[in-house]
């Protein structure tokens, strides 16, 4: 019984919030072992979004999904990633198949589009209910499980009540920011402004498809080539610089391009062929992951930096071990505490490998390293296991990555004027980086 009358039966197992690659995985997965999964997104698939750039650990998800074939026909094959900074004389390519694990060698670039739209099809294959055009504005967790109320379009309301709650409702963090438990980084702070192109110059042959990072005075900028011609190209920056913008986002973009030679160079007659888009990439955490009703995936539970293109990868991951989560709290609802426990201990993982990079991304320690790499002691093989998204397995790396930090603490004191230099900048943008209204409350 709840407030008096009888509990509402439940029209769904699982009610799933957001149709991204975390809502759709999960609910795919679901759907598959027999549970009843209502998926909710808010916009209608092809949407524009941005992250097109994929690991090779994604790879092996696709296989276990399905949907391997349909994804390698819309994606450009990547094996690699190129380094560019303005000091030094050439640029570094790293190759996947230098890594330790010879299987990952190879990735794909993706229009998200058309990416989000195949996972979420997918979805609905496998028995899910997909609910486009709709968005969840409340949810009341009762003894039955939880209560959703959402909002079509068209203005019409329905309400969902559902045994369990997933929310991969991605930046919005629906549960996180009602809980209160949002919290963003006080050690890393950056802003995105992004749009795609035509007509920028490609690597050659077989590294066509290859992203690159060009480190310049402000950020660094990403160039991402897709397979239909078009590029993708953004600017993370700090946000001490996005507020000196005093003209349109177009312009903007072009201007802060040309602080970057090499890249501008990439772009000399290439034409804008999309909306510039600006954000905010506030890195921010939850205090936790879920309770015994409910689990936060992907960018719902944590956001970190894009720099080494983990978003897809961690959220995808973090579908794969909810489902099982999810089931043994509906199946074994004794266990539920214990189960969200392990999902929490998953997911936290991800996050905790890259930050240490992330934080130090524009550091001319990280960058020295990076633009010289060495071979002594496979260190190199490490980071490019990193970097390929090989976390969760047993690969031994762990040691070897302790071996590059120590590197780089060593090479960060040779650089010292230089590296004090950037931690000021650093400290500088997560202190005045203002308040961003999606927060719960800054730390």
């Amino acid at each position: 019984m709840i407030d008096g009358k009888r509990a509402p039966k439940a029209t769904c197992d699982v009610l799933v919030i957001g149709g991204g690659p975390a809502g759709s995985t999960i609910s795919a997965l679901l759907a598959q072992r027999g549970h009843d999964v209502v998926v909710i997104e808010k916009a209608r698939h092809p949407r524009f979004h941005i992250g097109e750039s994929l690991l090779p650990h994604n790879l092996p998800l696709f296989e276990r999904l399905g949907v391997a074939h349909e994804i390698e026909s819309i994606g450009m094959p990547k094996y690699g990633v190129e380094f560019v900074s303005p000091r030094h004389e050439r640029p570094v390519m790293f190759d996947f198949a230098e890594g330790w694990d010879k299987k990952f060698s190879s990735a794909y670039q993706v229009r998200r589009s058309e990416f989000d739209e195949i996972l979420f099809r997918n979805a609905a294959r496998c028995g899910a209910r997909t609910v486009e055009s709709c968005r969840v504005k409340d949810v009341r967790f009762k003894g039955f499980g939880a209560q959703v109320t959402a909002r079509h379009d068209d203005g019409r309301e329905e309400e969902w009540p559902t045994r369990f709650l997933v929310d991969a409702s991605g930046r919005d963090t629906f549960l996180a920011s009602r809980f209160g438990i949002k919290r963003r980084s006080a050690k890393h702070n950056s802003a995105a402004l992004f749009a795609h192109f035509s007509g920028a110059t490609r690597l050659p042959g077989r590294a066509e498809g290859n992203i690159s990072v060009f480190w310049f005075e402000h950020g660094w900028f990403w160039l991402i080539p897709l397979s239909d011609g078009a590029t993708s190209v953004g600017a993370v920056c700090w946000p001490y610089y996005m507020k000196t913008r005093k003209t349109t986002p177009e312009r903007f973009l072009l201007e802060t391009i040309e602080l970057c030679p090499s890249l501008a160079e990439r772009l000399r007659g290439a034409r804008l062929i999309s909306p510039v888009s600006a954000t905010g990439n506030y890195s921010y955490s939850t205090d936790r992951a879920g309770g015994e009703r409910y689990i936060m995936l992907g960018d719902a539970y944590a956001f970190i930096d894009p720099v080494f293109s983990t978003g897809v990868y961690l959220a995808m991951h973090s579908a794969f071990v909810g489902a099982q989560t999810v089931e043994t709290c509906l199946q074994q609802p004794e266990l539920a505490s214990s189960a969200v426990r392990h999902y929490e201990r998953s997911v936290e993982r991800g996050p905790a490998a890259y930050s240490w990079f992330i934080h130090r991304a524009t550091a001319p320690g990280l960058c020295e390293l990076f633009m010289r790499p060495g071979q002594r002691f496979r260190i190199k093989a490490a980071v490019l296991s990193l970097l390929a998204g090989d976390i969760f397995g047993g690969t031994p790396i762990k040691g070897r990555l302790l071996a590059f930090k120590a590197l780089y603490y060593m090479k960060a004191v040779s650089m010292f004027a230089a590296s004090i230099r950037n931690w000021r900048k650093r400290k500088r943008a997560t202190r005045d980086a203002g308040f961003d209204p999606t927060m719960s409350r800054q730390s």
